[in-house]
């Protein structure tokens, strides 16, 4: 069944400027400039006024109306990542070998030692505008921020994959850096 219109409203908030042209979003606020390219999405985003942004499907199917919500989704996160940034902590996990992380290139890049046992160091660079530092509360624990949602998701996702266990059972072998936490900065 088609819908004929639908349609879903975001809320800017005071202190942000959104400019919109041809789908391309380009979000400034207190922490910086964030943009994000939706052509590729066939929705119309309209202006009803300053503080909001309608996005609104013509005749559309079921996957079609969904993508009002992603589009707003994304949005919202832009809005957020300029006013309070994104954060992702990563928890160190062994059994038996400990795992050393350390931080390198001024906080751009991150070396995995002895992770179970092995001799192979494993270098991660991150995205950039994307920092990473250790946890002042928890002992092996990191805590990536950035602006950008997709930035910091990805290090942080690129950071669990170069300690995937190969060739064991990995119901037994549970050691490798995962993620604990992700939200805004400051939430707990």
């Amino acid at each position: 069944m088609k819908h004929i219109y639908k349609d879903d409203i975001v809320n800017i908030p005071a202190g942000v400027n959104v400019q919109l042209k041809a789908r391309q979003i380009r979000v400034t606020g207190p922490r910086g400039t964030l943009s994000r390219d939706l052509r590729h999405i066939q929705v119309d985003l309209q202006r009803p006024n300053k503080n909001q942004i309608r996005v609104v499907v013509w005749q559309g199917g079921r996957k079609h109306v969904a993508c009002i919500r992603t589009v707003c989704s994304h949005i919202t996160n832009l809005i957020n990542g300029v006013t309070k940034g994104f954060e992702y902590r990563v928890a160190c996990v062994h059994a038996h070998f400990p795992i050393n992380v350390t931080v390198l290139d001024n906080e751009n890049a991150v070396e995995v030692r002895n992770f179970l046992g092995e001799k192979y160091v494993r270098k991660v660079h991150l995205k950039d505008g994307v920092t990473i530092v250790q946890s002042k509360t928890r002992k092996e624990e990191l805590v990536l921020t950035g602006n950008d949602i997709d930035d910091v998701s990805q290090s942080a996702a690129s950071i669990q994959q170069a300690t995937r266990v190969r060739n064991k059972d990995i119901r037994k072998f549970l050691d490798g850096v995962y993620v604990s936490h992700k939200g805004v900065i400051g939430q707990e």
